[in-house]
């Protein structure tokens, strides 16, 4: 079934006029409507009707606001989360591109920048903020009964949902589960005058991914990636996500860039070269920096000292820094 024939088959659920697009990306169909409240029950129709068809897929049913059509609807509601100014997103097409060690080491990056600095972790099915930041079993506290106090490491404030499950547990949570518990860290924890709130997201492009970009506001998200063409094409996915749904892109960071050998100084690129700044010069997209494949950025994650506060001179913090400065350019 073509993308038109899809859009003619969505038509049986919503008004043609609503119906902005229908896409085929890889093993999704992603139906995107506009000018039209959010609507559960349609929405689980048509999705139902759409998997009996494309059983392997997974389907997402998105809704955006349109300047072009006012339907007398609001647009979905975004979280209300105070004491924050801005917030940015750090996401990648897919998992294993090293995008919670560069969140970490990016907010620290902003902190060094002069900018006040918060951290949560939505990755939700593999939370590693409390291992990176050296909080590992420490249990959140409330000092009001209501909300939560965020924990203060390294100059920045941080909360994850890995302080609210066992480590050993996994979590078999529904989308709706997960927003849930997302929306929770995001407004109701006590932020205290947060410049920059940096979000690491859950990678892919699933529906908990669709709903963050919906209900935060988001100043711009971060993609990250290796040079690996694999990486790169989930890398392209989530871009053009983000801009369906109408979410600035502020860049692209290629992680795990390259290899310095510590004995003879050749390098080695392991994972390909250049593959994330030809990407961005083709997408029209600002490439942010990249950073090198090195053992002292693992080991300081693993040890719960990120690099930018355990090697504050060196040249991998020093690049992080970097593009910490061009996004502070965009955002402000």
């Amino acid at each position: 079934m073509t993308e038109q024939e899809l859009r003619i088959f969505a038509e049986q659920y919503f008004p043609q006029q609503n119906i902005e697009s229908v896409r085929i990306i890889s093993n999704r169909v992603i139906v995107q409507i506009k000018g039209q409240a959010e609507n559960k029950m349609q929405s689980a129709a048509l999705k139902d009707a759409l998997g009996a068809i494309f059983p392997k897929h997974k389907i997402s049913v998105v809704f955006t606001s349109s300047s072009e059509v006012n339907l007398g609807v609001q647009a979905i509601e975004k979280w209300q989360i105070g004491g924050v100014k801005k917030i940015i997103g750090v996401a990648s097409g897919k998992g294993g591109v090293g995008k919670s060690t560069t969140a970490v080491n990016l907010a620290l990056a902003l902190a060094n920048c002069g900018k006040s600095v918060a951290l949560v972790d939505a990755d939700v099915y593999g939370p590693s903020i409390p291992t990176m930041l050296g909080y590992e079993g420490a249990p959140m506290t409330s000092p009001d009964g209501k909300n939560f106090a965020p924990f203060r490491e390294y100059d920045i404030q941080s909360v994850s949902i890995g302080s609210l499950i066992d480590g050993n547990t996994p979590l078999i949570w529904r989308g709706a589960k997960a927003c849930g518990a997302i929306e929770q860290l995001l407004t109701q924890t006590l932020w205290e005058n947060v410049d920059v709130l940096v979000l690491d997201m859950p990678p892919g492009t699933g529906d908990i991914l669709i709903t963050l970009s919906q209900r935060v506001d988001f100043a711009g998200v971060i993609i990250v990636s290796t040079p690996q063409d694999i990486a790169l094409i989930d890398a392209v996915r989530g871009i053009n996500m983000f801009k369906k749904i109408g979410v600035p892109v502020l860049g692209i960071i290629e992680n795990m860039s390259y290899f310095i050998c510590p004995h003879c100084g050749k390098q080695s690129d392991v994972f390909g070269y250049n593959g994330a700044r030809q990407t961005a010069e083709k997408m029209g997209e600002t490439f942010l920096g990249a950073i090198p494949l090195d053992v002292a950025i693992r080991s300081g994650s693993d040890s719960g000292t990120p690099i930018v506060a355990a090697l504050p001179d060196s040249p991998h913090t020093r690049a992080y820094e970097e593009i910490a400065r061009k996004i502070i350019m965009q955002i402000g």
